[in-house]
């Protein structure tokens, strides 16, 4: 332990203990810039200058470790003098549009140029040019990097991918795609965890909320409107709704008024995907020797493309079962035109998704089979927001409105899938149903929940062992993946969620700047899960009447055309 003065407060720390989390031990801010927790604290914005008695330079309060009878002095005349001079610094080199800026409002470096009173800054202004597809999901705008290296941390050390890098030396070093190269060109799983970690808007997802809004004015188009489960755990937020306001029923409501003319929800289609996954493990299962094991998850996109690029050789391993997203597009266009009488090219398609990732899903020409493109456009939880607050809906004051019918019925099982273990545990719900003909206890699973990285779990259905793990962050799935090979693992089903905590935690949703929530949102999920009336897939009435009158049968050729994919390389 060691023991310190910072502002002339005693506190005790442990060893190894930075200055920076010392004072706020003590409830002492100093502001931080760069700093990532248990990420990246490289000191390159230099905005937590702080003075150490007896030392004749300012240190940097992040990666300045504390030492036994230390003292530090926070806000001096000359850290704060520093501080500003950095800030200002900065700001000479950021587009200063702010009012255009996506980030408006929840950007750290404007809320430091404003809590520094930084109304004018004397140096000038040189802003370097931007080059960027467009059409890309994630977007760089390299005018408003501040140099933090966040992104290339997360990158390299939660997600293992190293897509971003510090190019160039001396006045034109910045940050770009790794070797100078497009980011088309290089193995980006458009997790979107580079830009939930950046602290300005110069990293965001494709803005697709004006392609929605010009579909809900032509008269000609029946706009259908699907939310992903892990969207209800979070869509409050960004509009700084209270949780008891920020209910199912009161987000049906407004997206009705936002103008959809069907709101749905998918958890209906995840029920679907479990009973065409669940059935597809354990015919894999039966029949071990014609397939290799283990049988991976296929529902989110970022993962599928990443053992695409990384590992090709692994790819017949994916369960061939489309993501809820696409099954529910594809039955949209179909079953679902086929009796409201609509004509299926009239149908506008929109996901709101935790997800940047599935902006890319949607475009993938296998992917899509029903005679169309099975969903139109992809809009994150922050830009649903956006739309919201662009239609001057005051979501507050809205009654609750149910799902409509008959694709807005989901179980419990479905609600899980937006938090890291959820789509394991509903998929061993239903595989006891089908082996053993009865229902499990709906928690039997639980060992498959929480945030431990990787978890492992044996389950016997029926007298037949089931060994599963599940993973979550791309950096852990590299490991998994390792032991595999090495033949140190052997499992028979995997769950594999490219972003940290699942869903919850996608690159999609709200932003809180320094902080992790999806902790905080699974929580929601399985509290919504506990209280539904049904908690298995299988006993979705609507699916159940979409196999009798439609799809037959799971894994029937005709659900194996409209739900599964043969996945390309």
């Amino acid at each position: 332990m060691v023991n310190l003065r910072i502002n002339d407060r005693p506190v005790t720390v442990e060893d190894g203990t930075s200055i920076l989390h010392a004072a706020r031990q003590l409830g002492i801010t100093i502001p931080s810039l760069c700093y990532l927790k248990h990420v990246s604290k490289v000191a390159a914005c230099r905005v937590c200058m702080v003075e150490i008695k007896g030392t004749d330079r300012l240190m940097a309060a992040c990666d300045t470790i504390c030492a036994e009878g230390m003292e530090v002095y926070t806000n001096t005349l000359r850290a704060l003098v520093a501080r500003r001079n950095n800030v200002q610094l900065i700001l000479s080199q950021h587009d200063c549009n702010c009012a255009t800026c996506v980030r408006s409002g929840n950007c750290t470096l404007q809320k430091l140029a404003a809590d520094m009173n930084i109304i004018e800054n004397p140096y000038e202004t040189k802003l370097p040019a931007n080059n960027w597809n467009p059409k890309l999901p994630v977007i760089r705008t390299a005018s408003k990097c501040v140099q933090c290296f966040r992104c290339i941390a997360v990158c390299e050390k939660i997600q293992g991918m190293s897509v971003w890098d510090f190019l160039g030396t001396g006045s034109r070093a910045t940050v770009g795609v790794r070797g100078g190269k497009k980011l088309d060109e290089v193995n980006c799983a458009y997790c979107g965890q580079c830009i939930t970690h950046c602290p300005t808007g110069a990293l965001r997802e494709r803005d697709d909320t004006e392609k929605v809004i010009s579909a809900i004015d032509d008269p000609k188009k029946v706009v259908v409107l699907q939310v992903a489960p892990a969207v209800r755990a979070a869509w409050g937020e960004g509009l700084c709704l209270p949780k008891e306001l920020a209910t199912e029923g009161r987000m049906a409501a407004a997206f009705r008024a936002a103008g959809a003319n069907y709101v749905f929800d998918t958890n209906f289609a995840a029920d679907l995907t479990i009973m065409e996954e669940g059935s597809e493990l354990l015919y894999k299962m039966k029949h071990s020797w014609e397939f290799r094991r283990p049988l991976f998850t296929s529902c989110c996109p970022g993962w599928v493309r990443f053992l695409k690029l990384e590992y090709p050789d692994m790819v017949p391993q994916l369960s061939t079962a489309k993501s809820p997203q696409q099954m529910f597009g594809a039955v949209t266009k179909t079953w679902f035109a086929k009796t409201h009488n609509i004509d299926p090219k009239d149908i506008f398609c929109v996901s709101v998704m935790p997800c940047v990732a599935k902006k890319y899903e949607c475009a993938v020409p296998e992917i899509n089979s029903s005679g169309f493109r099975d969903v139109d456009a992809v809009l994150t939880t922050r830009e649903v927001d956006r739309l919201l607050r662009l239609k001057w809906i005051n979501v507050a004051d809205l009654p609750e409105e149910e799902f409509d019918s008959p694709l807005g019925e989901g179980t419990g099982a479905a609600v899980i899938f937006g938090a890291t273990g959820g789509v394991m545990e509903a998929a061993l719900r239903t595989a006891f149903k089908l082996v053993t003909g009865k229902n499990p206890g709906p928690d039997v699973f639980r060992e498959v929940r929480g945030m431990k990285p990787w978890k492992e779990a044996e389950f016997n259905i029926g007298g037949a062992v089931v060994r599963a793990a599940v993973v979550h962050g791309l950096g852990n799935v590299r490991k998994l993946i390792a032991a595999v090979e090495r033949g140190e693992a052997q499992y028979d089903f995997v769950e594999v969620m490219a972003c940290p905590g699942g869903c919850v935690g996608g690159g999609g949703q709200p932003i809180h700047d320094g902080q992790e929530f999806a902790e905080k949102r699974a929580p929601v999920l399985y509290a919504i899960d506990k209280k539904k009336p049904i908690r298995f897939s299988h006993e979705n009435p609507e699916v159940n009447r979409l196999y009798e009158t439609y799809l037959e049968k799971p894994c029937s050729p005709k659900s194996h055309h409209l739900l599964h994919v043969e996945h390309k390389i």
